[in-house]
């Protein structure tokens, strides 16, 4: 056997090129456009095949009359309903509605969540003691906020509002906690070190480096501002507040439209994965890509 050509006791020079070349494969984002066809194949396609498959059950059950026709109509009689409304122009007039006071109401809490999530984060005095009350807050049922706001600011679009963002701030705030915590002390001492202290190592420290975190609870936010605006507008229905999607289907309700009350529950749907598809995960994956957390899309 061939003696070791290190004396004993000699430490063994490390691979420095075998290391540099691990720290660029680790520091290296793949970025590589998806081609259209296997992005129809991979997010198009069975999202579709499940609505299809949804239909077709759903028909297959009517076919088989496995309960009364006012209760499990036909998909075609919500069809017509569907049409019915584009028809008589007050389709996008309902969704609209709902819209935007949906997103109004998200900016406000926005706003509101954004600094109170900071304050919790790095005040300790404050995170005792908002810190249950906000976790607490997630996970009350917006709906116990409805008889509230009607009796302290009327049928109203503020009772709306206010409903909104007693659901929302919470969710916000408690996703920009969570983000903060999961800072690296390193990147606080080096902002610390370079000037960035007070309200500036709070915008180009902090929240860049609890992006992830906080994205996550804008997204958990507008859910919640969705919800609590359907349950507002299911309950606190009202001539003067215009014609939203909760609305529409408590009105569905009342005249025992089945069809009307299922394009109600569908539309809802919709407009809630319509926004976050269009908004919160593009803005996700390029934070997670701008991280080389996520391929490029």
């Amino acid at each position: 056997m061939a003696a070791s050509s290190k004396a004993p006791g000699t430490t063994a020079e490390p691979d420095v090129a075998g290391l540099e070349a691990g720290l660029d494969a680790l520091d290296t984002v793949q970025v590589r456009r998806i081609p259209l066809r296997q992005v129809l194949l991979g997010k198009v396609l069975p999202p579709v095949v499940a609505v299809v498959l949804v239909l077709v059950v759903w028909k297959l059950l009517v076919l088989a009359h496995v309960t009364d026709d006012y209760k499990l109509p036909d998909p075609g009689a919500v069809w017509h309903s569907l049409r019915a409304l584009w028809l008589n122009g007050t389709l996008l007039g309902i969704i609209w509605t709902s819209v935007s006071r949906g997103l109004l109401g998200f900016a406000a809490a926005l706003a509101l969540g954004t600094p109170l999530g900071l304050l919790v984060a790095r005040v300790p005095v404050v995170r005792a003691a908002l810190g249950p009350v906000l976790s607490g807050l997630q996970s009350l049922p917006s709906v116990a906020w409805v008889p509230a706001a009607v009796i302290w600011l009327g049928i109203t679009d503020s009772a709306m509002y206010a409903v909104i963002l007693l659901g929302a701030v919470p969710s916000i705030a408690n996703g920009l906690v969570s983000g903060i915590d999961q800072v690296p002390p390193l990147y606080l001492r080096a902002g610390r070190t370079l000037g960035a202290t007070g309200l500036r190592g709070a915008r180009h420290v902090l929240l860049p480096a609890a992006l992830p975190g906080y994205i996550a609870g804008l997204k958990q936010g507008w859910a919640f501002s969705w919800r609590s605006l359907m349950a507002a507008e299911l309950i606190a229905s009202s001539p003067d507040l215009g014609l939203g999607l909760g609305q529409y289907l408590e009105n569905a309700r009342t005249d025992s439209d089945m069809p009307g009350v299922l394009l109600g529950i569908a539309l809802i749907l919709f407009v809630g994965i319509a926004i976050d598809l269009a908004v919160f995960s593009p803005l996700e994956r390029r934070v997670l890509r701008g991280r080389g957390l996520a391929a490029a899309r």
